[in-house]
């Protein structure tokens, strides 16, 4: 009797192949006596389309809306995945096969990935859960001596359930309602909308904002800048200038002296990771999730797609082992430090952090590429950031007066580099630099430059892909509940393809700046944002979703009072959403305008078939080609479609036949005439 084990991907497939020696392959899958392993191709199958449920959703229209599925379908996403669903499905009824082993990735899409499967083939095999976090062999193998049954994790797949059919019902009924309304697609998201509204809110106050000009009047002396307060009144600045002028020296008349400490940062979760990788090296939230999960596959560090910064108790012995690998692998030495400080089982739930396996002792780098290289090197780090002491220092501020004038300097003295040691600190401008100075009381320093420095008050920047995972973490965190287990919207393992699909649809842009790559909103996105009403595009609310999908997991909420409140907010939205009249200043065609409407003074622009006016509501066209058009042997031109709409007439020259075409329009239907000459 075997027992059949079924991954997420073929590349985990074989990992798992080689931990168990399963070494024969066939057409889709590998045996040995003991085991057969095959895998998903990530979904097999999808949530079936609207007109799976009924013909008549083939068509977008208002009054075939809301589309509320009751019972769910589901189908195989293509062909490819079919031919391998059929293999799947024939070793599941297997007779030698008597225990089906769940070993997707270890979260709540690999759930529902394989429990949907698993429903399509309507086996009835029982089935158990291998729920790991690393790819060495060694957590394999001890992974399978921890198999629990499939029950256990059930809320974990009505989570991902409802999260999935949720995303239908507002993405379905909403992308085509408002769509439906405003004659062009508006893709609508559960998510990706909340999101896009963080961008615009930014935007907006990024265009508000007036900068105030403000004025410091600057000391160098040596090698060190002291400067005075904010000045409001450049003139006021100007005659303290003039006065500090008639000095030569500045005196230090009190120094101000606080020991400080910076706490090591706690260890990678995706997201922390992600924004790291945005800011130091420029990587796409996206970039970063295809490079970590490649080194997770690779066995080279552990589960990525987690939301914990902590490791668990049971992991203790293992980690002088790995903080050992990960010093040797960016070459340097660490001889003190505290795994202790690592470790909280009460802030881990499905996946500890992010850490590199023990395989990074005898890698070779050559094997990665760059990328790999680089964020294997930043996971390594902060290990060996996490359990280092805290960055002691002196942080010190000299009092200078020239005159009647008051300068600060302000310093960093460094007692301890602790956890820095291991950092190359950004080049960023700080009024604190990390420098030893030796100032005291009574000294007295020659002015080399004394000058008035003209400044402005800054508006926030716009989002880059750092700061923008941060919001999204962090929205609605005041709102929901302290022992919330997640807030935010989305999650760590959604947040990147929500970014890339604002930009995919066109909705939000990268814009390279000196340093950063910043999100910047279209015009279409800043359009969808108006007209949606607030329930939607509201961050708040989004996140109170995530937070009850995750006490759906801990089996704290029913999956139907969810589903109800989704549907209800559909339904009020359908039924009470009032349309903005201005249609045509928030969603421009791009297309060329030809001419005005004369039904409705809207413009016509070119389109395959004809003439057409873009106003919501108007049918005013001409069509290149009719019946008529066609016996007199004419098709209109854009040329003829501008004349047409400016003077009323087109004249048409055919040989030494001169046409004069003209047109009336009753308000329902355009009529041709033609006058020879």
């Amino acid at each position: 009797m075997k027992q059949l084990i079924i991954t997420e991907k073929p590349s985990v497939a074989i990992n798992i192949a080689n931990a168990l020696a399963v070494k024969n392959r066939k057409d889709g899958y590998m045996e040995n006596d003991k085991y057969i392993i095959t895998w998903c191709y990530g979904h097999l199958d999808t949530l079936a389309n609207a007109d799976s449920y009924d013909g008549k959703y083939a068509i977008w229209r208002k009054e075939d809306l809301p589309i509320l599925p009751a019972p769910w379908r589901l189908k195989i996403a293509d062909k490819i995945k079919y031919d391998h669903f059929k293999i799947l499905k024939s070793l599941m009824y297997r007779k030698d096969v008597t225990e089906i082993i769940n070993a997707c990735d270890a979260g709540r899409e690999g759930e529902l990935i394989f429990r949907n499967m698993f429903k399509l083939s309507e086996c009835r095999k029982p089935v158990k859960r291998l729920w790991i976090s690393s790819m060495e062999d060694e957590a394999i193998i001890e992974g399978f001596k921890h198999l629990k049954p499939s029950k256990f994790y059930d809320d974990l797949y009505l989570a991902a359930d409802c999260r999935a059919k949720a995303d239908w019902l507002v993405g379905i009924n909403l992308t085509r309602f408002f769509s439906v309304i405003y004659h062009r697609t508006l893709n609508v998201g559960r998510v990706v909308t909340p999101t896009l509204a963080l961008i615009i809110s930014r935007q907006a106050e990024i265009d508000a904002f007036e900068p105030t000009p403000y004025y410091n009047i600057e000391l160098e002396s040596g090698n060190f800048k002291a400067k005075t307060d904010k000045i409001e009144s450049k003139e006021k600045a100007e005659n303290i200038l003039a006065d500090c002028k008639n000095y030569d020296f500045a005196t230090c008349y009190r120094v101000a002296c606080q020991a400080k400490e910076e706490k090591a940062p706690l260890l990678y979760d995706l997201t922390s990771l992600q924004r790291d990788a945005n800011k130091k090296l420029g990587y796409t939230a996206q970039q970063t999730l295809n490079l970590v999960q490649s080194l997770y596959e690779k066995k080279l560090c552990t589960y990525p797609r987690t939301d914990a910064r902590y490791l668990t108790s049971d992991m203790e012995k293992s980690i002088p082992e790995l903080i050992n690998a990960s010093a040797n692998l960016i070459n340097r030495t660490i001889t003190e430090y505290d795994e202790l400080k690592v470790i909280n089982n009460k802030k881990v739930t499905d996946h500890h952090a992010i850490i590199p396996t023990k395989n990074v002792a005898n890698l070779d780098l050559a094997s990665l590429d760059a990328g790999e290289i680089n964020i294997l090197t930043m996971i390594a780090t902060r290990l060996l950031c996490a359990v280092s002491e805290p960055f002691y220092y002196f942080l010190e501020k000299a009092f200078i007066r020239c005159g009647d004038t008051e300068f600060t300097f302000t310093y960093r003295n460094v007692e301890s580099y602790g956890w820095k040691t291991f950092i190359e600190e950004e080049s960023e401008d700080t009024e604190e630099p990390e420098m030893q100075f030796d100032i005291e009381e009574g000294d007295v320093f020659e002015i080399n430059n004394i000058d008035l420095k003209e400044n402005f008050t800054k508006s926030k920047p716009n989002y880059t892909e750092d700061t923008l995972l941060s919001a999204m973490e962090n929205a609605g965190a005041k709102e929901t509940p302290e022992d919330a287990e997640r807030k935010g919207l989305g999650t760590p393992a959604t947040r990147a393809a929500m970014i890339e699909k604002l930009i995919a649809t066109g909705f939000v842009q990268r814009k390279n700046n000196k340093k950063t790559v910043s999100l910047v909103p279209t015009f279409t996105g800043k359009s969808l944002i108006t007209v949606l009403p607030e329930q939607i595009q509201s961050p708040l609310l989004t996140a109170e979703w995530e937070h009850k999908l995750k006490l759906i997991e801990k089996g704290e909420m029913e999956p139907e009072d969810f589903m109800n409140e989704i549907s209800e907010m559909i339904i009020e939205i359908i039924d009470e959403y009032a349309p903005v009249h201005d249609v045509d200043v928030l969603f421009p065609s791009g297309r060329e305008i030809v001419g005005k409407c004369p039904r409705c003074g809207g413009n016509v622009t070119e389109g395959k078939n004809g003439f057409h006016c873009e106003k919501n509501g108007c049918k005013f066209a001409f069509w290149k080609d009719n019946t008529f058009l066609q016996s007199q042997d004419i098709s209109i031109t854009k040329k003829m479609a501008v004349d047409l709409l400016s003077k009323g007439y087109t004249e048409i020259k055919n040989g030494n036949k001169s046409i004069t075409l003209t047109f009336t329009d009753n308000g329902e239907k355009v009529r041709y005439r033609v006058k020879n000459e």
